[in-house]
């Protein structure tokens, strides 16, 4: 899962936010208000979200649009979620990644949407809803939340923008810069990197791929001793303390805003295309006013205030062109704008014996030893 960083995101942007203001900001909370135990014959429900992956202002308007209370709990993984849900918790909304999404739904662990109670999903971005038919080819169970990729931030007056272009992700393999790398300390992205390196699918559950991507791993841990981080790696970028940094897009265009001598590329090799959705459990207690907080949320005026305040990529239309325009708060910045469509990049899914592999491989990459 990659957005755990929102928790510096939401209390640096909110500032931001508050200055710029956009047409819509704030008049969600003015629209009449609604009575979901009336509604819905509930008015409580348990959202299970990423870190602090949503606007400041976003609960509390939906909240007051409905005469509801959201019990909002976070967690730090995909994983994390799911073992959760093992056990027996019960949520009305879930926001898991792509790869997480089609394990549920392969374990009919969700329900499959009520679509005429979705008055919005046609403000979504349609190359956002065509990537969502990898984990859920109908699209029937999932309503898009946010969407991003995975590439590098560097400093372009230490690296040449030139040669990174050329070199791609094997620049992390570059003795030039030993010291001077932030590697994600996460097993799924950095074997991305290395199998997109090797020009292998990032899904691949070929042996010798797997093996070839491990050594791939472990001559960059040698080339340039980077240093493992997960969400500290914002801050760190922001203040240019190394030159290069493996990070998501959301983060990468919140750093880029913040210091104009950082920029972003996805290497040409490909890499990692994802979606984070809003789903609906099978056992939810409280399923109609979910899909009204689905709808809430993929609503312009919420859309706005998440993206605006968090940092990563809209997925309303319309919110996207806004902040992405040259005079939106993400106007000029390479992140904010996802590559789409393009044939080396691909979408995770989910393979728990894959996952197992690249586990035991990780810890021996990290520790400089094979």
């Amino acid at each position: 899962m990659k957005k755990i960083s929102k928790i510096l995101l939401a209390s640096s942007l909110v500032l931001l936010a508050g200055c710029g203001g956009s047409s819509g900001s704030g008049s969600a909370a003015a629209t009449e208000t609604k009575d979901a135990k009336e509604l819905y014959g509930c008015s409580v429900i348990n959202v299970y979200n990423a870190g602090e992956y949503i606007g400041e202002n976003v609960l509390g308007d939906f909240e007051k649009a409905y005469n509801a209370t959201v019990k909002y709990e976070t967690f730090d993984s995909n994983e994390s979620m799911y073992t959760k849900l093992l056990g027996g918790s019960a949520y009305d909304v879930l926001v898991p990644s792509d790869y997480s999404i089609e394990r549920l739904i392969s374990e009919n662990m969700l329900q499959k949407l009520d679509l005429n109670a979705l008055e919005n999903l046609d403000q979504l971005d349609p190359a956002v809803r065509e990537m969502q038919k990898v984990f859920d080819p109908n699209l029937e169970y999932a309503v898009p939340y946010f969407w991003g990729s995975v590439g590098l931030v560097y400093n372009k007056n230490n690296v040449d923008p030139a040669v990174i272009k050329e070199k791609g992700w094997d620049i992390l393999q570059d003795e030039t810069y030993k010291g001077k790398v932030f590697m994600y300390d996460s097993q799924r992205d950095a074997f991305m990197v290395a199998f997109k390196a090797l020009g292998y699918s990032m899904n691949t559950d070929d042996p010798a791929q797997i093996d070839a991507a491990f050594d791939w791993l472990v001559n960059m841990d040698k080339a340039v001793e980077p240093a493992y981080v997960t969400d500290e790696v914002i801050d760190a970028m922001m203040n240019g303390e190394k030159d290069i940094a493996l990070m998501y897009s959301g983060d990468a265009a919140y750093v880029l805003s913040e210091n104009e001598d950082m920029e972003f590329i996805e290497p040409d090799q490909g890499t990692n295309i994802w979606v984070d959705a809003m789903v609906i459990p099978a056992n939810a207690g409280c399923p109609g006013l979910a899909h009204a907080f689905i709808d809430y949320i993929t609503d312009y005026d919420a859309s706005y205030q998440n993206s605006d305040e968090i940092g990563y990529t809209a997925v309303n239309r319309k919110v996207f062109e806004e902040l992405s325009a040259d005079d939106g708060t993400y106007g000029g910045i390479s992140a904010y704008i996802p590559r789409s469509g393009y044939d080396k990049d691909e979408v995770f899914h989910f393979n728990e014996t894959l996952r197992q592999e690249l586990s035991d491989r990780w810890n021996k990459v990290k520790i400089g030893s094979n």
